[in-house]
């Protein structure tokens, strides 16, 4: 994982839920991450995924990923090129199923001082969000967090961590 990160903002509200991030009418039917990065946003931001571009950010107002616990809101986002999402508050859930996959997110009031389409940088490891307004700060990533994020999802780090275990017998 990078420590420093430059991105496109897209902008979006309140209450984005998990049916609007990845429709719950492709839940059972789709299952490749490719195609589900076609659908991201569909009903919220139609042209996202025509526009959205590598290492671009989502910045978002409170309670972004409420709703149903699904990860395909997680994978379409990455696989579609979101490096980052900044948001006021996080779904608890979701929070976890974007350290799961590797997403980055960071918890913030960032949202009121940036524009779609603006660029922000985040500094991981400082803990700094800078928008062309403001600059904000949040709490660093835990180890154990930071560990998941660099080993690129829960899965590899707990692959990680057997083999490791499994050489050291």
């Amino acid at each position: 994982m990078q420590t420093k990160l430059t991105g496109r903002v897209w902008k979006y509200g309140d209450d984005v839920n998990t049916d609007v991030i990845f429709p719950g009418k492709y839940t059972y039917s789709i299952s490749d991450p490719d195609e589900m990065a076609q659908h991201a946003l569909e009903d919220l931001d139609p042209g996202f995924v025509a526009r959205v571009q590598p290492g671009d950010i989502i910045v978002a107002g409170k309670n972004w990923g409420c709703g149903s616990s699904r990860e395909q809101a997680v994978i379409c986002l990455k696989r579609a090129g979101v490096a980052a999402i900044v948001a006021r508050s996080f779904a608890r859930i979701h929070f976890r199923n974007c350290i799961n996959h590797a997403l980055p997110i960071v918890t913030c009031d960032a949202v009121d001082s940036v524009e779609s389409g603006e660029e922000i940088a985040i500094d991981f490891a400082a803990g700094t969000v800078t928008t062309p307004r403001a600059t904000y700060t949040f709490p660093p990533f835990s180890p154990e967090v930071l560990a998941i994020l660099e080993a690129g999802g829960l899965i590899p780090y707990t692959q990680q961590a057997l083999k490791v275990r499994e050489t050291a017998r």
